[in-house]
């Protein structure tokens, strides 16, 4: 069925459908990324296709190719109970111009993924209602899922922030004590018994 999919996305896309291919039973299509928003409403809202659930979304990096990453998107059918896999590449050899439009309206659960793949390789997504850091604090430098990203690099340390210099509500707990931090409590581990 999804192999259906792939043509419908050739049919309606025509040659903004950089390539097509059904490797080990997982049918991708590759558009180009101004049809990358197009493709996805058309996958969500027509009736033959019907991807209601975005199961994941990614960025993968080629630091040898240009485009140098790719965006995977990864979506289920459960009417119809089929998936497919759209990619799009982006970003120049240096990881520069890594953007394509937002999904979050059309897949919410997209949210968190698409900040995700900004916090770890750096590519924006256009129209994101609230593209920042997820994983990483704010001040931290670099993505660190960039291929080219110096493993020992030393990030800037952040000064102790109480709750109106950060603005927000930090939520801290005073330190445990000494039975605390467990919900078993700190009590020796229990063994077989000895007969």
């Amino acid at each position: 069925m999804s192999e259906r999919v792939l043509q419908a996305l050739k049919d309606k896309f025509g040659d903004k459908v950089v390539a097509t291919h059904s490797d080990f039973g997982d049918d991708t299509a590759v558009v180009d990324p101004s049809v990358w928003r197009a493709a996805c409403e058309f996958l969500a809202s027509d009736a033959k296709m019907a991807f209601d659930m975005c199961t994941d979304l990614c960025g993968v990096d080629y630091p040898d190719r240009t485009p140098r990453f790719e965006v995977v998107l990864h979506l289920y059918s459960i009417s119809k109970r089929h998936r497919v896999r759209l990619k799009t590449r982006v970003g120049d050899e240096y990881g520069d111009d890594a953007v394509v439009d937002s999904v979050v309206d059309v897949w919410k659960g997209a949210d968190w993924l698409e900040r995700e793949t900004y916090d770890m390789l750096g590519i924006v997504f256009r129209g994101h209602p609230d593209l920042r850091r997820i994983l990483m604090y704010p001040e931290f430098e670099g993505h660190p899922l960039r291929k080219d990203y110096p493993a020992d690099k030393t990030q800037p340390l952040v000064a102790y922030r109480e709750e109106a210099e950060a603005g927000v509500p930090l939520g801290k707990l005073a330190p445990f004590g000494p039975d605390e931090g467990m919900s078993f409590g700190r009590r020796p581990p229990v063994g077989p018994t000895e007969n």
